[in-house]
C-alpha cells in the first residue's frame, strides 16, 4: 500500500539562496504560542513524465525551546521506486551564524521498522544536531527521484501544533501537457501558474502562519490546516502503467495487480468443500472460511517492490500460512471463490476516527485491504489481519468510512458499516457491600456490544498475566485487587463481550466519627473538557455510544443516608445524560445512563458541550454522607 514518506518532517531539496535566519527577523506574532517556526520551505516536485519525478526540497527550522527538539532531526525513507541523494545540513546559532554542517559519516542509514512490517525493502537516512542552547536552527536540503508516480508528496507546511511558518513555497513543475489534478484545503486563492511553452509550473505560498493549537474534538488535522494534495492522471508503477481520473479508473489499475492471483493448492481446495458442502446458507459458508482463514493463517507485514501494492498468490498463502493485508485479503477472496461465493477485495484508509477517501479526489489514500462478500439487500465485511475478530465487524479501525471496492470493471467507492448508539452499549450491574471500616467488596457483571467490546475483545485474547495486570491498574478505584476476572464472547457482526470482575476495596469509604462518606459511581465518570481559549475548529464526536450503570450498596447495619445526591437528567443536542437514586432498608442504588451521539457541531456549540460535560462531571463524583444512629 501507500509508503508515505516523511521528511521529519518531510524532506526533499530546493535551491533556495543564502538567507539570513537571525531570530529577530521572526515576528512577534509568530513567536506566540510557537515551540518552533518553519523559517523557510521550498518544496519543489519536478514531474518529468508518467514514470518519473524528482523532489527537492530545502527547509529551516528555528528551535524555540525543548518542546521544539522534535523539528530538529532529518529523517527520510528511501526503498526500490525512491532515491536519496545531496543530502545537507547545517545548524545555526541564534544570530545566524554557523555552528556546525553535516558530513557524510554521520548520516546514519538503517533499515525501517514501522511497527508493522517484518519483512520491507524500505530503509531511512536520518541525522540530529543536538543543542540545548535555545534558540538556534537548523537546515536541510536533499533531494529524492521516484521510480514511478502512483503517489507524490503532498504539502502540509503547518505539520504539527505550535509550529509557525514564516513562509512556504509549493512548487509543482509538469510538462506542458501534463494533466495534474490538485485538491487544497483552508487555502486563499488558486495556485500561480505560470510556463514556458514546455513546462507548466503550479506555486503555492504561505506566509506568517501562526501557531496552531489543538483543540478536543476537533477534525483531522488538514482540514483544519493548510494543505494542498496532488496526484497524477496517467502513471507509472513497477512497470505497470494505469489511470486515476476517477476510480473507477483507479480500481482497474489496481484489479490488474490482484487478477490471477487466486489458484489454490489442491488440498486447500478439499478443505474448502469439506467445510461448505453442508452448509446451506451463504452467510454460514462464509463464516466457516473465515474461521478456517483465522485459524490456519497469521499477519506478517510485508513491503517489497510492487509487493507493497500486489499481493502475494494465494497459493504462496496457503503454504506459507502468512501474509498481509493485501494477501490475507486474496487469501480469503480466493477460498469464497472456490466455495462459489463472489468476493471483493476493498482498499481502505485504517485508522480509529479516519474518514476514509475523499470522494472527489482520486488518489491513493489507502494504508490497509480488508475483503467483503456483497449481498442483495446487506455486504458482510472481512477484516483478515486479526485471528479474533469476529466476521462482518470492522469496529473503530476500518468502520464507518469511504473505502474502494475493486470489481473486474473498476473502483466502486462504498461506505463500510456505521455503529450508532443502540450498536454500542454498555450495560453493567454492580452489586456492592461496605463493611462498617469502609471496606468495599463488590460483583460487577458487564455486557458490552459494538465497539464498547474493543477492549474487553483483547483482554479475552490476551494472556492471564497482561490481563490480570490491565485490571489491576486501570480501575478509577484508590486501592483495590481485582480477585477474579471471566470473559465470554458471542460473535456476529456486532460482537458482544461478557465481563465478569470481583473486586476488593479496602478503605473506599472515608469514616470520620459517626460519618462515612460514600463516593456511589463506582466506573463510569465523565471527564471535564478544557475552555480557555476561544474555539476554532467544528467538534467532531466520532462514534455514538450508551452506558447504563446499576449499582446496588449494601451499607452496614445500623447507618442511615443523611444527605444524598439530587436526582438530575439532562437532554441536549449532544446526547442525555441521568442519574437517580434508591434508598429502601440497608439498600442505596444508583442508576445513571448516558447516551452520547455522535454528529459534527459548529465551534460557537462548544460552550454548551462543555456545560454539558461540567453537570455530568460534578454528578458522577458526588458523594453520599451515611449517618451512625445512636
Amino acid at each position: 500500500m501507500k509508503i508515505i514518506f516523511y521528511f521529519c518532517l518531510l524532506l526533499c531539496p530546493l535551491l533556495i539562496r543564502a538567507q539570513d535566519y537571525h531570530v529577530s527577523l521572526i515576528p512577534d506574532s509568530l513567536l506566540r504560542d510557537a515551540d518552533a517556526v518553519l523559517r523557510s520551505e521550498e518544496l519543489h516536485v519536478i514531474i518529468k513524465n508518467t514514470g518519473k519525478a524528482i523532489i527537492n526540497r530545502k527547509f529551516a527550522f528555528t528551535i524555540l525551546n525543548e518542546n521544539g527538539e522534535e523539528f530538529a532531526y532529518y529523517y527520510n525513507q528511501y526503498d526500490k521506486f525512491h532515491s536519496i541523494s545531496d543530502i545537507s545540513g547545517r545548524m545555526l546559532d541564534k544570530e545566524g551564524k554557523l555552528l556546525k554542517s553535516i558530513k557524510k559519516r554521520d548520516i546514519a542509514d538503517v533499515a525501517v521498522n514501522d511497527g508493522e512490517s517484518m519483512v520491507t525493502d524500505a530503509r531511512s537516512k536520518r541525522f540530529a544536531f543536538y543543542n540545548k542552547i535555545y534558540p538556534y536552527t537548523v537546515e536541510f536540503e536533499d533531494e529524492v527521484t521516484y521510480d514511478g508516480t502512483f503517489d507524490l508528496p503532498e504539502w502540509l507546511p503547518v505539520m504539527a501544533e505550535k509550529l509557525s511558518v514564516q513562509k512556504s513555497l509549493f512548487i509543482v513543475e509538469t510538462p506542458s501537457d501534463y494533466q495534474l489534478r490538485y485538491k487544497a484545503f483552508n487555502y486563499t486563492g488558486k495556485p500561480v501558474i505560470s510556463g514556458n511553452g514546455k513546462t507548466q509550473i503550479y506555486t503555492w505560498t504561505l506566509s506568517n502562519q501562526k501557531a496552531i493549537l489543538e483543540e478536543p474534538l476537533q477534525p483531522i488535522w488538514h482540514e483544519v490546516t493548510p494543505a494542498v494534495f496532488i496526484a497524477p492522471t496517467e502513471f507509472e508503477l513497477g512497470g505497470y502503467k494505469g489511470t486515476m481520473s476517477t476510480w473507477n479508473d483507479f480500481g482497474k489499475f489496481i484489479y490488474q495487480l490482484y487478477t490471477g492471483r487466486d489458484a489454490l493448492p489442491e488440498n486447500v481446495k478439499q478443505d474448502v468443500h469439506r467445510l461448505t458442502g453442508g452448509l446451506s446458507s451463504r452467510e454460514e459458508k462464509v463464516r466457516a472460511l473465515y474461521a478456517y482463514m483465522q485459524s490456519n493463517t497469521r499477519y506478517v507485514g510485508i513491503q517489497l517492490g510492487i509487493g507493497g501494492w500486489q499481493p502475494f498468490e494465494a497459493k504462496y498463502v496457503a503454504e506459507k500460512k502468512y501474509g498481509d493485508c493485501k494477501a490475507l485479503s486474496n487469501y480469503m477472496v480466493s477460498l469464497l471463490k472456490e466455495a462459489g461465493i463472489e468476493a471483493k477485495w476493498v482498499l481502505i484508509r485504517a485508522g480509529e476516527g479516519d474518514k476514509g477517501l475523499m470522494e472527489d479526489f482520486p488518489s491513493n489514500q489507502f494504508s490497509h485491504v480488508i475483503a467483503c462478500v456483497p449481498g442483495p439487500s446487506d455486504t458482510l465485511w472481512l477484516e483478515c489481519t486479526d485471528q479474533t475478530v469476529s466476521p462482518g465487524y470492522m469496529g473503530n479501525f476500518t468502520g464507518n468510512r469511504k473505502a474502494l471496492l475493486i470489481t473486474e470493471k473498476g473502483g466502486v467507492v462504498v461506505k463500510t458499516p456505521n455503529y450508532s448508539t443502540k450498536d454500542n452499549v454498555a450495560i453493567r450491574k454492580v452489586d456492592a457491600v461496605i463493611d462498617e471500616n469502609g471496606n468495599l467488596q463488590l460483583d460487577a457483571h458487564t455486557q458490552f456490544s459494538g465497539i464498547q467490546q474493543d477492549l474487553q475483545h483483547e483482554l479475552l485474547n490476551a494472556s492471564k498475566e497482561k490481563r490480570d495486570k490491565f485490571l489491576n491498574a486501570s480501575i478509577s478505584l484508590p486501592t483495590y485487587t481485582v480477585n477474579k476476572n471471566e470473559y465470554n464472547e458471542t460473535r456476529g457482526k456486532i460482537p458482544v463481550v461478557k465481563e465478569y470482575l470481583q473486586i476488593s476495596a479496602p478503605n473506599y469509604a472515608s469514616v470520620s466519627g459517626k460519618r462515612m462518606f460514600i463516593l456511589p459511581n463506582l466506573f463510569n465518570r465523565s471527564e471535564k473538557l478544557p475552555n480557555d481559549r476561544p474555539r476554532q475548529f467544528d467538534i467532531e464526536i466520532k462514534y455514538a455510544y450508551k452506558d447504563i450503570d446499576t449499582l446496588v450498596f449494601r451499607i452496614p447495619p445500623g447507618y442511615i443516608p443523611e444527605a444524598m445526591p439530587k436526582d438530575i437528567s439532562v437532554s441536549n443536542k449532544f446526547g442525555n445524560y441521568s442519574m437517580r437514586y434508591t434508598v429502601k432498608d440497608n439498600t442505596i442504588s444508583l442508576t445513571r445512563i448516558h447516551e452520547h451521539y455522535a454528529s459534527t457541531y459548529p465551534a460557537s456549540d462548544y460552550n454548551e458541550l462543555v456545560k454539558f460535560f461540567d453537570t455530568m462531571y460534578r454528578s458522577d463524583r458526588t458523594r453520599i454522607v451515611l449517618l451512625k444512629k445512636e
